[in-house]
């Protein structure tokens, strides 16, 4: 999973700091040592390493730091916003032209994922911003790949421009973009043509198409298992065609990191996007101080909440809510619950969006395969109706039952259904109790308490990353709030 090892190694030198009273400097030479080992590891560009390093260093020998409260936790501190400025401090937003269309030419080697990124983009543009993109064809050279993004604009629903392999590429982007004209689409997205490398043949290309229809954004597409590869990759493309930003793919694949850590402070161009996962869906806006959070493995709950936002109902919610509150919540709607999870993608990944959770060794022990899931659904399909509906019915003969018409062991049986069992209590209480079921929750995660997962709080180092993540998660809810009250005021007047 990306950023694993460089989140274990980090958090293996911070946890050097644990539990001093006070740092010496030699203590910050041994933990800038293998923070240095950690990132260069990863694959971060020399260069970045050195200059990160040396920065931490300086900040962190200032007396109010070593010779302060909590000087590890401050480190901490100083370490996760040197990432962040890193890779850019904030999300930074699509430009857009003035009049329609606004024209994003994707650019970018064979086999980074040009063209389905662009599918991916259009349907974000599309659902996010009710706009009518179009999608050009402009790859006349790799086998296959017009019927490619064919295939993409059919499964979500955006027209594709193309005129075949016979049409010089140039020629088809401006008969394409009259048509995007006549159709007052507002968004084009050109699929360039890509090569195995850097070639002056690709570039001139890519060139003519630029001043042919001085696009609002050239992002460049690049593969992030590749490593330093892509940073290479990023430099030349910029020198060339002076890029407007970086979409990343294949974060969610077994990825060191080093290129999202890279690009930035190399081409001083900004990461947009990040790609993670197959789905077309899976297109996130790239937010630097959220991912640092999550190499630091403080997690990233303003991303959960927005997952959580984006594919759950609100009236669903609602009545969920109300029937957790009148204790009448039965299988059907645990059913319900974990087709709702599946949709929000791998469950380690979510479980990896909360504070504490990311590398925890607790964590690591728990199967998240996705067959268990499918288990857990066979055997809520082999009760009855009046099982579903109501739980106390189980007794053993039931149970046996259930687990032969499911194919599963009883035990397995059992274990669901006490889990079930638990997690209904747990959310009685968090909607009775105005979050103070949450909140003891949370205080369970430190130590050894109801959860089993020991570690997650507490006065642990990770403990105080978990805290810091929730003060952060806390001013940033706060702003949002403030920023929609300001908003919906406006409207008022």
């Amino acid at each position: 999973m990306a950023f694993e090892g460089l989140t274990e190694r980090l958090q293996k030198a911070m946890r050097n700091l644990r539990g001093k009273g006070k740092v010496s400097e030699s203590d910050l030479r041994k933990t800038m040592r293998e923070i240095r080992l950690a990132l260069l590891e990863a694959d971060v560009n020399f260069s970045v390493v050195r200059k990160f390093v040396k920065t931490v260093q300086e900040r962190a020998k200032g007396a109010d730091v070593l010779e302060g409260l909590n000087p590890a936790q401050q480190i901490v501190k100083i370490v996760d916003e040197e990432l962040t400025k890193t890779m850019g401090e904030e999300a930074t937003p699509l430009n857009k032209s003035e009049k329609i269309p606004t024209v994003i030419m994707m650019a970018g080697l064979q086999g980074a994922g040009k063209t389905t990124t662009a599918g991916k983009l259009s349907l974000k543009l599309k659902n996010e911003k009710d706009a009518r993109p179009l999608l050009i064809a402009a790859d006349i050279y790799r086998p296959a790949a017009i019927d490619q993004l064919e295939q993409v604009g059919k499964e979500i629903d955006v027209p594709v421009f193309q005129k075949g392999t016979d049409v010089d590429p140039i020629e088809i982007v401006k008969q394409g973009m009259q048509v995007a004209k006549e159709n007052h689409n507002d968004y084009v997205l050109i699929d360039t043509a890509g090569r195995l490398q850097i070639d002056e043949k690709l570039m001139d290309e890519l060139k003519n198409i630029k001043e042919l229809t001085h696009p609002d954004e050239i992002l460049l597409v690049v593969d992030a298992m590749t490593g330093q590869n892509a940073v290479n990759t990023a430099e030349g493309f910029n020198d060339a065609l002076d890029i407007t930003g970086v979409v990343l793919t294949k974060l969610d694949g077994d990825t060191r990191g080093g290129a999202a850590l890279s690009i930035r402070e190399v081409t001083q161009k900004p990461i947009k996007f990040i790609g993670q996962g197959e789905k077309m869906d899976a297109l996130d806006v790239f937010h630097p101080d959220r991912m640092a959070s999550r190499i630091l493995g403080m997690g990233d709950i303003l991303s959960l909440i927005e997952k959580t936002q984006k594919d759950y109902d609100e009236k669903e919610a609602q009545k969920l809510t109300e029937k957790m509150q009148n204790n009448t919540f039965g299988f059907e709607d645990f059913l319900d619950q974990l087709n709702q999870i599946q949709k929000m993608g791998p469950l380690e990944d979510i479980m990896k969006m909360i504070p504490g959770m990311a590398n925890n060794p607790a964590l690591k022990n728990i199967n998240m395969d996705p067959k268990d899931l499918e288990h857990i659904k066979a055997i809520i399909y082999s009760m009855t109706k009046e099982e579903k509906d109501n739980p106390d019915l189980l007794n053993p003969s039931r149970r046996r039952r259930i687990a032969r018409g499911c194919g599963r062991p009883i035990q397995e049986v059992n274990r669901m259904i006490k889990q079930f069992n638990q997690m209904k209590t747990m959310m009685n209480k968090m909607s009775k109790g105005n979050m103070s079921g949450m909140e003891n929750m949370l205080g369970n995660m430190g130590g050894n308490g109801a959860s089993g997962m020991p570690g997650m709080g507490g006065s642990g180092l990770s403990g105080k990353l978990s805290q810091m993540a929730m003060k952060r998660m806390s001013r940033k809810m706060s702003k949002k709030m403030n920023k929609n009250k300001k908003r919906r005021n406006k409207k008022r007047h």
